[in-house]
């Protein structure tokens, strides 16, 4: 049996998919025509090309998971991160054809399939490789509070592009940090230290709480606790976790913003975090 208690304890967001999709509808329906064309955090995308993202998003979880249907792979010797981007760039480009209205209603009908595929799905199944959390298959319940952590990140990114508060009540933020927390064995995975090493991130705010980082014999593990004594100690806002997280700033950026305690060295290190595969263009 495989043991993935590395990655701490199972996370439910199944419930939240339709609260957000909801939220997601009603936001992009307030859209004026100049909001839709207004620049967004991810560089040469406008808030029209990351709401269609999110439908590109949809698409292939029914198509692939849903319906069994693999049409596209990465190009011989392509990098999967390559492969990524390249066809998030292509499916972009070629939505700015759609209106914003016809967006909305694929959006809408698509969506709400998704609200209501994920409760039929095992959560506890082994599914595909969650490629920021670690190298082999993931438990579906990591995959579904993958997938609803990146819609609730491109529905801030279009807030925060529009002016609009975003979706921070803890019950949609706890497990958005939650799930990101979920990164940092991965994150540490070539830094050396002995057994019972720790490193302690408490997220404060609504939705925060505190997560440790402990090296075992042979690798790191996640607890959702505090550790007694940590080698290091990280305290960050939830603003700033999910924005390092998504690479809406840089670990830098994060360290000016962060109180760190203990092993600098250690801090650095889980301060390149981040829960997300896809990179936005470079314009």
């Amino acid at each position: 049996m495989t043991d993935l208690s590395w990655l701490g304890p199972a996370i439910d967001v199944r419930p939240l998919f339709a609260k957000q999709h909801a939220a997601f509808i009603d936001l992009l329906r307030q859209l004026t025509s100049d909001e839709w064309l207004r620049p967004t955090i991810c560089p040469g995308w406008t808030v029209k090309d990351v709401a269609a993202h999110v439908l590109d998003d949809h698409i292939r979880r029914l198509s692939m998971h849903r319906d069994g249907f693999h049409a596209m792979h990465p190009r011989d010797a392509e990098p999967f991160t390559v492969y990524l981007d390249r066809t998030n760039e292509e499916w972009v480009v070629t939505a700015r054809r759609i209106s914003p209205q016809l967006l909305i209603d694929l959006l809408s009908t698509v969506g709400e399939q998704i609200a209501r595929f994920w409760p039929t799905v095992d959560l506890d199944a082994l599914g595909a490789r969650v490629r920021w959390a670690g190298p082999g298959p993931c438990p579906f319940w990591l995959d579904a509070a993958r997938d609803f952590s990146e819609y609730w990140t491109h529905h801030q990114q279009i807030c925060d592009a529009t002016g609009r508060p975003g979706l921070t009540d803890p019950q949609y933020l706890g497990p958005v940090l939650d799930t990101f927390l979920r990164a940092l064995p991965h994150t540490m995975r070539d830094v050396t230290a002995p057994k019972g090493t720790a490193i302690e991130v408490t997220v404060t705010g609504l939705g925060g709480g505190t997560w440790s980082c402990v090296r075992g014999s042979e690798a790191w593990k996640l607890q959702h606790q505090p550790f007694p004594a940590p080698t290091a100690q990280i305290e960050l806002s939830a603003d700033t976790t999910w924005r390092l997280c998504t690479r809406g700033i840089t670990p830098e950026q994060a360290a000016v913003r962060a109180h760190v305690r203990g092993d600098q060295h250690l801090a650095t290190a889980a301060l390149r975090l981040v829960s997300i595969m896809w990179t936005p263009p470079k314009g």
